[in-house]
């Protein structure tokens, strides 16, 4: 039965690639033997695959390699390789994808396109993170996904896979420490439909014994297990470096008769907080809440939402008795916060060192105490202690990462009920 289209006239189908009827063209130029490490990865049956391996492992050549056998095994797949840019992508990976495709598969290239059309009329595109959206995807390769910002899988990538229920695989070297990869390699351990593997670049095969160890005796500890041994290190010049995944993040109940201590920290592009509890001398932290283009009648009313007559006192940034960008007219941000049936603990404005060192102590002091614990769901504060930095040669924060508005949340919290320095407070104290 035909559809007709315009005028009339039937839309012709896609033919259909069928082995029954002739033999399939080679797909490869060369006979090719993978290690039992890649053949790990190759025949890994899960829908999302993260491999975290070493430089020179192959990650690249075994990511395009999964993308040619996908779209060949069925007719007019979309299948995307991504890299950081698409000049990235075109440097890394066109050469190399002409090379396992052989002539005889393809229908055509477009140059231009970065883009084989194999004789199944399946696609195979190579592409930057730009231009995504509106595509349908089969398959996606993620190609140092490290270097790639956080959100362009789960509101990018992750929507083009949802209607074809499309697979990806996720491919890097733990070059920028503790971030949004580690976190997604740590997830898809525990994840249903989800497999995680980690090779060292020996692993591989293409780098001989004797090269190794001419790299190792030429670099740092540090910077070998990063790049060659793939492990993830945590960042050089960490703010808060006393935090630790292991000791600090533990699985936290709600005290049911304990008040709430809430961290606040004002922004125009986010409103963030951190609620938690005293229990003893101790601090848990057992939720996060992050507003994207918010403000502070909004953040209020999602605590009052979530937490509707528990009692408990607000910690804000101490700006915020005289900000009102976020505010009607003659109010400020404490003024909204009192409206909302939420005591506010004031202080003067104090060091941004001493909120930092106050915090590292929390997180472990000098006796290897740990007083500030976190609940494993705070995913991005455990994120954010794990990835702020100082700018390079400086005892500046880099808040380009977007790290800084959690950490200060809770700096604020703990400030309030937790000083280990000395404030002046300008309103009475509200006692916990």
């Amino acid at each position: 039965m035909s559809v007709a289209g315009k005028g009339g006239r039937p839309i012709a189908r896609p033919k259909t690639y069928s082995p029954d009827r002739r033999t399939p063209p080679r797909i490869l130029n060369i006979e090719r033997t993978f290690s039992p490490e890649h053949d790990q990865v190759l025949r890994c049956n899960r829908r999302f695959v993260v491999l975290v391996a070493g430089r020179r492992w192959g990650k690249t050549t075994l990511g395009l390699w999964r993308l040619v056998v996908h779209a060949a095994s069925a007719a007019g797949r979309l299948c995307y390789y991504v890299a950081p840019t698409e000049r990235q992508a075109k440097e890394i990976a066109w050469r190399n994808l002409k090379d396992i495709v052989s002539l005889a598969m393809r229908r055509c290239t477009r140059e231009s396109d970065l883009e084989i059309e194999l004789l199944n009329n399946s696609i195979i595109k190579l592409h930057g993170p730009n231009s995504l959206r509106g595509c349908g995807l089969d398959l996606v390769v993620l190609d140092e996904y490290a270097d790639m910002h956080p959100a362009i899988w789960e509101e990018v990538v992750w929507p083009m896979l949802s209607d074809r229920e499309g697979r990806a695989l996720f491919i890097g070297t733990p070059t920028k420490g503790l971030n949004h990869f580690y976190q997604l390699y740590l997830d898809a351990q525990c994840r249903s439909h989800w497999a995680a593997f980690h090779f060292r670049t020996e692993q591989g095969g293409y780098v001989s014994p004797d090269e190794l160890a001419l790299l190792r005796s030429d670099m740092d500890p540090k910077r070998f297990a990063q790049e060659l041994d793939a492990s993830f290190e945590s960042l050089q010049g960490r703010v808060y470096h006393a935090f630790c995944r292991t000791l600090n993040v533990t699985k936290l109940p709600m005290l049911p008769d304990s008040n709430l201590l809430l961290g606040m920290d004002f922004n125009v592009g986010v409103m963030t907080a951190v609620v938690a509890q005293r229990a003893g001398d101790q601090c848990h932290i057992l939720a996060e809440i992050l507003l994207p283009n918010s403000n502070t009648q909004e953040i209020m009313r999602e605590i009052n939402c979530r937490y509707p007559g528990r009692a408990g006192v607000v910690h804000p940034d101490p700006s915020g008795v005289a900000r009102k960008t976020s505010a009607p007219v003659g109010q400020t941000d404490f003024t909204i916060i009192r409206e909302a049936g939420w005591p506010v603990y004031e202080t003067k404005p104090y060091p941004w060192v001493d909120r930092v060192n106050t915090v590292n102590t929390m997180l472990c002091n000098a006796n290897g105490e740990r007083r500030l614990l976190i609940d494993p769901t705070c995913k991005h504060l455990i994120r954010a202690l794990d990835g702020l930095v100082y700018k390079e040669g400086t005892n500046i924060p880099d808040k380009s990462s977007g790290f800084d508005h959690l950490c200060d949340a809770l700096g604020y919290l703990i400030m309030g009920a937790f000083p280990m320095i000395r404030h002046e407070i300008t309103f009475h104290k509200v006692e916990l």
